[in-house]
């Protein structure tokens, strides 16, 4: 499935496959050694530990791997639309808040950074400025309006 990122996020994922691939991989390989070398792996947890996480470290790798190979770079076009990539003012409820289209894998609400796949992002994704919506947070209905894009 294709998956839009910005330039800076496919690169975030780059930086953090070839981190698990070189860095992580030998930390973890050095502590299976290690923890097999105390002998009866059957009953030994530092083991069974290090192996965990060589199996973690496999499935992330996979899914970078996935995520990097399907990635799309979405090249912010000049609009006055709401792309990924778009720095969007709105006015939520009455409070303004600015949030980043991101995606899904850039994610990070504490720093407002908003995926266009999460319910917020899929009402944004395509309005224009002063275009207004009422969203729904548990059961409650909020207005939202679109102040600004950059």
């Amino acid at each position: 499935m294709v998956q839009y990122f910005t330039k800076e996020g496919l690169q975030r994922l780059k930086d953090e496959l070839k981190e698990l691939k070189t860095v992580e991989n030998k930390k973890i390989v050095k502590l299976i050694a290690e923890a097999a070398a105390f002998g009866d792996l059957k009953e030994n947890s530092a083991y069974h530990d290090a192996r965990d996480k060589m199996s973690w470290l496999r499935l992330r790798v996979a899914e970078l791997e996935g995520a990097i190979n399907e990635a799309v770079v979405h090249e912010k076009e000049v609009s006055d639309k709401i792309q990924v990539g778009s720095k969007v003012k709105v006015l939520f409820g009455g409070d303004e808040e600015i949030y980043e289209m991101v995606a899904p894998g850039e994610a990070d609400i504490l720093k407002n950074k908003l995926s266009y796949q999460s319910p917020l992002g899929v009402y944004l994704m395509g309005r224009g400025v002063g275009k207004e919506f009422d969203f729904e947070i548990n059961g409650k209905k909020i207005k939202v309006k679109v102040l600004e894009i950059n």
